[in-house]
């Protein structure tokens, strides 16, 4: 099981460097993604995988899993969600911006004139 999750979390973390470094913005906000993927089930797994345990100590119970994991993984769902949504919006801004979602878009590659928003208001910008 072991074996399992720590292979899962380094196909998700070299997926998620790999989309990182690539030149469009799409992919880097998927490997941004993944890499919170990676982390979350990091942390998951810093609470040792104990099957059919209950997540505190009770009367009886002789194992027991740690929740304070739980509760990291969850807050940090959470703040990936809100951070992907933050940097997909940022990266929809860039590419009404400059026309283009490339991550290292020279200036002479841009849009001449402003923005592609206000060309399409004006009427100029239809293709």
């Amino acid at each position: 099981m072991e074996l399992l999750l720590s292979s899962a979390i380094g196909m998700l973390t070299a997926a998620g460097v790999y989309l990182i470094l690539r030149r469009r913005s799409f992919a880097v906000v998927l490997g941004m993604t993944m890499l919170s993927y990676a982390i979350n089930l990091f942390l998951f797994s810093t609470g040792r995988l104990v099957v059919n345990a209950p997540p505190v100590l009770r009367e009886g119970a002789a194992a027991y899993t740690d929740p304070l994991p739980q509760a990291l993984v969850l807050t940090a769902i959470v703040i990936s969600f809100g951070m992907t949504a933050v940097v997909a919006m940022m990266a929809l801004g860039a590419f009404i911006e400059g026309g283009d979602d490339r991550v290292d878009m020279p200036a002479a590659d841009r849009l001449p004139g402003g923005s592609l928003s206000a060309k399409r208001m004006s009427g100029d910008g239809d293709a």
